[in-house]
């Protein structure tokens, strides 16, 4: 969204921020559960969900949002075609059914009867087309515009041809996407090629439909003001609090209003740990997603304390366009040094997995086995269980380099922001790589500022994540593609790009995955992105909230959940 988290979902400090992190309860105890909830709700006497997803967001535009947090805030206030339920089916959404063509290049999709925006206007098939179409315009620029949408047809056409300095938008035209409103109910979408997973893309967040009237006469802040944030989902955006809160409140021109139990939901935007948990502790908060690393071990005896899967991974991108990062020999040592196990069991407490490939655990294969019950070349994968031969192996293909113990490399700059367990990560790739003779700066980016910093190849290493927002590779090695706009690393190899291309046209689902497959080998090969570990998602969560769930893609389901008295 996710994910995605990217990995990131960008923030300030909160200025709610509470001092101090509170006493930790041993056994099935939660604090949470035997205290009132001290919210705006209590005293309104509302029922208001309290919770902590992250910091402040860069931005809740369906179309320019990159963050697992900022996904979920969308969705709370925006509805989609499909939906995701609780068994992670999709299921229908604003559109009630829909059908796909034999040769699986049509699909087309019902709207429901009497669809409203929240601010009571009617909502057509023709919203969708618009949005759409904002998503893929160059000046809009929106990061997710190719992995959603590129499979549609007339995509490149709608972009604009690349003139002779590879410029992508000369002559953009976004009329000429695939996608047209038969009616005001019925979505027809068609596709250049067959794509088996677009029910799923169909969830996603960036999909979700916008006003074209209040986007058109406010482009640059209709999102920042509750007035124009008009929205089609369970909740509507009341109050944008920068560094506090986002406060939703039902939406009573939803077209499922009837089963939204809740009156609201008040997001507390917090980067500091701490502060979250005493929120949590204290019944300020009834779920948190920020847990300080320092109380893991003592939590994860209580009820309240989930550990969910999630399809994700954690990585480390090495900026390819700059001249120490060019040899694919040197990426390959600075990954070969890292201690995946250590890093998983000691600094993250076992809450992350050892990641051994890009594509992380519990990604099906064409036959619904696991995908590494099927990799073709093993021999390029990292064996996380023989780090002593790792870092010797390091140390070799530095040498071969021509760095020797790190002579000729510079100093190099780590960019993180710091929450989680991302300083102390960041600390730790200081120690490994001294290993190697390499000299390494930590430098702690504001969360606001991280990932655009990031994106446009503002910095040298830089820590970076995926959480995927569908069960399909092309979901994560997309992102690694030339001209992807979540292509932080910069890596471009026209092989790896010919083999996405491939399995994008390919209609055998097996040959298809073979792609795949070539395609992570070689981007392990190359070591155009470092995986690190596999996310798995923690959080607290009292039992007195009922209802909900939380998918592999990373996103919080509050919009038909209780709070039981």
């Amino acid at each position: 969204m996710k994910k995605r988290f990217i990995v990131a979902a960008l923030a300030i400090a909160g200025a709610m921020a509470l001092s101090g992190c509170g006493g930790a309860k041993s056994g099935n105890d939660s604090a949470a559960d035997s205290k009132s909830v001290q919210s705006d709700g209590a005293k309104t006497g509302k029922k208001i969900l309290t919770v902590q997803l992250g910091p402040d967001v860069e931005t809740i535009d369906p179309a320019l949002n990159s963050a697992v947090d900022g996904a979920n805030y969308i969705l709370f206030a925006f509805d989609n075609l499909l939906k995701m339920d609780k068994d992670g089916k999709v299921v229908p959404g604003l559109a009630e059914k829909y059908e796909v063509s034999d040769d699986q290049l049509t699909w087309t999709f019902h709207l429901r009867d009497g669809l409203k925006w929240s601010d009571g206007s009617d909502l057509t098939a023709n919203d969708f087309v618009y949005s759409w179409q904002r998503m893929i315009d160059p000046e809009v620029a929106a990061p997710y515009a190719e992995i959603t949408l590129g499979m549609l047809e007339g995509y490149e056409e709608a972009i604009g041809k690349p003139d002779a300095d590879g410029n992508p938008t000369i002559d953009p035209d976004v009329t000429k996407l695939g996608v047209e409103a038969t009616d005001d109910k019925t979505l027809v979408v068609h596709m250049s090629s067959p794509t088996p997973y677009f029910d799923k893309l169909a969830t996603f967040a960036a999909l979700s439909p916008v006003k074209k009237d209040v986007v058109d006469a406010n482009p640059d802040g209709w999102t920042l003001d509750p007035k124009t944030y008009i929205s089609s989902g369970p909740f509507k955006l009341t109050e944008w609090k920068s560094g506090s809160y986002l406060m939703l409140e039902k939406n009573e021109n939803y077209w499922n209003k009837d089963a939204v139990k809740l009156d609201g939901i008040k997001c507390l935007l917090m980067q500091d740990q701490n502060a979250a948990f005493s929120a949590y502790e204290s019944g300020d908060a009834l779920m948190i997603k920020d847990i300080p690393t320092q109380e893991i071990t003592t939590l994860q005896k209580r009820s309240d304390y989930h550990l969910d899967p999630q399809l994700g991974t954690y990585f480390i991108d090495l900026n390819n366009t700059l001249d120490e990062f060019k040899d694919a020999r040197v990426r390959q040592a600075l990954s070969l040094a890292l201690d995946r196990k250590y890093i998983s069991e000691t600094i993250t407490a076992g809450t992350y997995t050892p990641a051994k490939g890009f594509i992380p655990q519990g990604v099906s294969d064409w036959d619904g086995s696991s995908w590494y019950d099927h990799l073709t070349d093993p021999s390029v994968y990292i064996n996380v269980d023989d780090y002593q031969a790792n870092l010797a192996k390091a140390k070799e293909l530095l040498a071969e380099a021509g760095h020797p113990n790190g002579e000729g490399l510079p100093t190099l700059t780590y960019s993180t922001n710091d929450s989680a367990y991302h300083k102390k990560i960041a600390e730790y790739l200081q120690q490994a790589w001294k290993e190697l003779g390499v000299n390494v700066e930590v430098n702690i980016v504001e969360w606001k500022s991280f990932t655009p910093q990031r994106r446009s190849g503002n910095y040298q290493i830089a820590r970076d994540g995926w959480v995927m927002d569908y069960d399909d590779p092309s979901n994560i090695l997309n992102l690694t593609a030339t001209g992807n706009g979540n292509n932080s690393s910069k890596y471009s190899n026209p092989e790896y790009d010919a083999l996405l291309e491939k399995a994008a046209s390919e209609k055998d689902q097996k040959t298809r995955f073979d792609y795949f497959h070539q395609a992570e080998e070689m981007l392990m090969r190359d070591m155009g992105v470092t995986p690190l570990l596999y996310y798995n998602e923690m959080y607290l969560q009292s039992d007195k909230v009922k209802d909900s769930y939380h998918t592999t893609d990373g996103i919080y389901h509050f919009e038909y959940a209780d709070i039981a008295e």
